[in-house]
């Protein structure tokens, strides 16, 4: 199964700090096992995140420590923003634009999103994975 890392979510899956709810430790700690076929997406959205906290020293890993993890396994790939995405974002309600954006994109993709944002419950469309 594919599903979309949230960037909190991806940020304490490649740190290993931070509490992550229970469904979504049970798929990320089984990530590397050969009989696992799922699949990690992170939206590039998230990545510029990644790269803000790091520059504010607000997380323990910066972009290009996130992407060398990345990069080394077959189970992660990058969702780009396109105009596709920004068509589906357009008709995401959702106050935060960075929120959105990843929302859309997990919209576009018809994936699960794993986050701990329990706002991300009551976007049409969205299915969260977290508790």
């Amino acid at each position: 199964m594919r599903y979309l890392l949230g960037t909190v979510a991806l940020v304490r899956h490649f740190t290993g700090k931070g509490k992550i709810g229970e469904r979504a430790s049970h798929i990320l700690d089984n990530i590397e096992y050969n009989e696992n076929r799922d699949e990690f997406v992170i939206s590039v959205i998230s990545l510029m995140e990644v790269m803000y906290l790091a520059e504010k020293n607000r997380i323990e890993i910066n972009l290009s420590e996130t992407i060398d993890v990345i990069e080394s396994s077959s189970k992660y790939t990058i969702a780009n923003l396109n105009p596709d995405i920004l068509r589906v974002a357009e008709s995401t309600a959702f106050y935060e634009l960075h929120d959105r954006l990843i929302l859309a994109t997990a919209k576009w993709l018809g994936i699960k999103i794993i986050s701990s944002d329990g706002k991300f419950d009551s976007v049409e469309g969205v299915n969260v994975v977290w508790d």
